[in-house]
């Protein structure tokens, strides 16, 4: 078989046309994973709206509940009472603090001791290798 020779006008057609159909095809492709992108995060932002929405419901018929139990007399005494420290003719409040508080408080400050007794226990023995370097160059002198 004999070789087909393509003449210059063809190979410049063709030339044009594919550079302008590859262009096409890549702006296509970016165009179609940036919307699968856009697809995908929105779909994620309406999950986490979904879930906020039904948190925000729960929470205001708590609020309802709690608005209904605070309209009697003797439950809003008791309320006040325990979070404001409120108290009735002749009663005494003790105030007792929570044992967390205290334990991680407690806690703390013994760590805090731990640390300078290492700082310090450090600090003396760099002071006394400083004085027995500098008696060995004494000596050496």
């Amino acid at each position: 078989m004999p070789k087909r020779r393509i003449s210059k006008a063809s190979k410049r057609r063709l030339t044009i046309f594919g550079t302008i159909s590859l262009i096409a095809i890549v702006y296509f492709g970016f165009s179609l994973l940036y919307n699968i992108y856009t697809i995908y995060d929105l779909t994620s932002e309406k999950k986490n709206l979904e879930n906020l929405y039904v948190e925000l419901q729960e929470e205001a018929e708590s609020l309802k509940i709690d608005i209904e139990k605070l309209n009697d007399q003797d439950y809003l005494a008791n309320y006040a009472r325990e979070h404001y420290l409120y108290s009735k003719d002749g009663e005494y409040i003790i105030q007792i603090d929570d044992i967390e508080e205290i334990e991680d408080d407690i806690s703390n400050e013994i760590n805090k001791n731990y640390i300078i007794l290492g700082l310090s226990t450090l600090m003396i023995f760099i002071f006394i290798y400083i004085i027995s370097k500098g008696k060995k160059k004494k000596r050496k002198k």
